[in-house]
């Protein structure tokens, strides 16, 4: 009954504000919950909304690094619009020459960072309506002589695998050995940025043996691991080669994409949590209370939800269960877990509104930004009393 209650206190303090009287669409509340304790970070923004679009962003403007979810905002190209609020991202490799490689799908603004992995991944379409399933990768290279082979990118090459790298990566590929094929656009090809869910002729420059080969802005680089790169010595300077960004589901022309899971509400209603005989330690922690992020929506409304957790005078956590629960009552009609833990960020209005368990903002990978679009930097903030742009603030039950 505790949990139920203190859901049922949550949910009602941060529905307190009649949103529909927001011209600008935003609204930031804090709620606490002093029973549990639980601090909750909600932010809503009004879907269709001229002024406001949902995009995703990575570390350093690549496809690798880290660094904190307030750096990541600072790094905003003003053209592209305010950022107003934003959360972390998904789950991430976090060591090694690879850190901050998302563990499944990213496309930022069009171009895809990251394949899929199979796991839940949240995506905007063309036309700007929203999406959340399994993507399963279907990025495969067509070698000259038929043979097809299905490749990672951007990445950590896999034991006996293949991997793409784009100039995204940085200067070089960081790998150790194998077989590398420079590649080069053919005349009257399609190039760069890469897309998903297309088709791409790539013709072999040069073919290197050492690894860690050079990127320029139109170049990428296939990279074979010593397990497969004697199928492919017959693969030289001058072949064609055939790439495809296939997914399924399709998601041509995405303009944004996530990977995180489980999924936590399909049509409104809780998903069960499953257990992975894979990672039991993975399944245990989604049984526990620890800080979580969780980005959702319904048919008005994205929602961008923080819990603190950790914290025992201020916030225990909420399980996967809890967290389901209360995106229910918020109004989700469907919702993802993101990474949580002393990942876990929630960022309105200039500054990070939550308590990070570890004390100090964790270099992430990659994160969900709410942005205005049309304005920059230098314009009044989104808290402003601009008739366009008002935002309205709520706090919960104070303990």
């Amino acid at each position: 009954m505790v949990m139920v209650t203190a859901l049922g206190t949550a949910w009602a303090a941060a529905s307190a504000l009649d949103l529909s009287a927001t011209p600008s669409g935003v609204f930031y509340t804090n709620v606490l919950v002093a029973e549990v304790p639980w601090s909750i970070h909600v932010v809503k923004i009004q879907r269709g909304s001229p002024w406001y679009e949902i995009q995703s962003r990575h570390a350093g403007g690549g496809a690798l690094g880290l660094c904190t979810l307030s750096d990541q905002i600072a790094a905003v190209d003003p053209g592209l619009g305010k950022p107003v609020a934003a959360i972390n991202g998904g789950f991430y490799l976090r060591d090694n020459v690879y850190a901050g490689s998302p563990r499944g799908l990213q496309i930022v603004a069009g171009e895809v960072l990251s394949a899929p992995s199979g796991n839940v991944s949240f995506w905007i379409d063309v036309l700007g309506e929203a999406h959340t399933t399994n993507v399963t990768s279907r990025f495969e290279v067509t070698w000259p002589d038929g043979r097809v082979s299905a490749f990672g990118l951007n990445g950590e090459r896999a034991t006996n695998g293949v991997e793409l790298y784009t100039p995204a990566v940085g200067a070089s590929t960081r790998t150790l050995g194998g077989r590398e094929l420079v590649l080069e656009r053919p005349e009257g090809s399609r190039w760069l940025p890469l897309r998903t869910g297309r088709n791409y002729a790539a013709r072999v420059r040069e073919v290197r043996r050492e690894g860690n080969t050079s990127l320029g802005p139109d170049i990428m680089v296939l990279s074979l691991s010593p397990g497969v790169m004697d199928r492919f010595q017959g693969v030289g300077p001058g072949a064609v080669l055939r790439i495809s960004t296939a997914s399924l589901p399709v998601l041509i022309s995405a303009r944004t994409a996530l990977s995180g899971g489980p999924l936590l509400v399909r049509n409104g209603k809780r998903q069960k949590i499953r257990s992975s005989p894979e990672d039991p330690y993975e399944f245990s922690s989604m049984l526990e209370r620890h800080p979580r992020t969780a980005f959702g929506w319904s048919e008005q409304w994205y929602f961008l939800v923080q819990v603190d957790g950790r914290q025992r005078d201020l916030s225990v956590g909420m399980t996967l269960d809890e967290l389901s629960a209360y995106l229910v009552k918020l109004g989700c009609d469907e919702a993802l877990n993101l990474d949580g833990g002393g990942s876990s960020s929630l960022w309105f209005e200039g500054q990070v509104r939550n308590n990070p368990c570890d004390g100090y903002e964790r270099s992430i990978a990659n994160s969900l930004l709410v942005v205005r679009k049309g304005a920059r930097a230098g314009e009044k903030s989104a808290g402003s009393k601009s008739p366009t742009n008002p935002v309205e603030r709520s706090k919960g039950n104070e303990h």
